[in-house]
């Protein structure tokens, strides 16, 4: 992997992780979004946190695909779920958010996984074809 390959996962990490934190942040500010009431849902698409969100969410969406035309997804996921860290830790300072110990323990685990499934290889590679000649 090179360090550009590197850079564009943590862009995944970051942009997931702040572009959820405005959305939240923004809808924290709105009413309860219903479907008997869809206007709500523009009127909170007005709101510059939730402007500000999706369009940090597109960059995340940018990047997410460009890794995703050199790795396996298998891959590209558990390497960016450190945004899993991120957004415990971030909802918990600037959203206030009470995050329990248990989702702290599952926030640990999915980090002890992360390691192990950053180990291998980005991409899987197809075993070369076997050529049978005919005699």
């Amino acid at each position: 992997m090179t360090p550009k390959k590197y850079l564009i996962l943590f862009a995944i990490t970051v942009f997931s992780t702040v572009g959820d934190l405005f959305l939240k942040k923004g809808m924290n500010q709105a009413e309860i979004i219903s479907l008997v009431h869809p206007w709500v849902l523009l009127y909170a698409l007005a709101n510059p946190w939730i402007i500000f969100g999706v369009l940090i969410l597109c960059c995340f969406f940018a990047a997410y695909i460009s890794s995703l035309s050199w790795a396996d997804l298998t891959y590209v996921m558990p390497a960016t779920a450190f945004g899993y860290v991120l957004t415990a830790l971030t909802s918990a300072v600037f959203l206030h958010e009470h995050v329990s110990a248990s989702r702290w323990t599952g926030v640990l685990l999915i980090s002890m996984a992360v390691g192990f499934v950053t180990r291998g290889p980005a991409k899987t590679v197809p075993p070369p074809e076997i050529s049978v000649e005919a005699e």
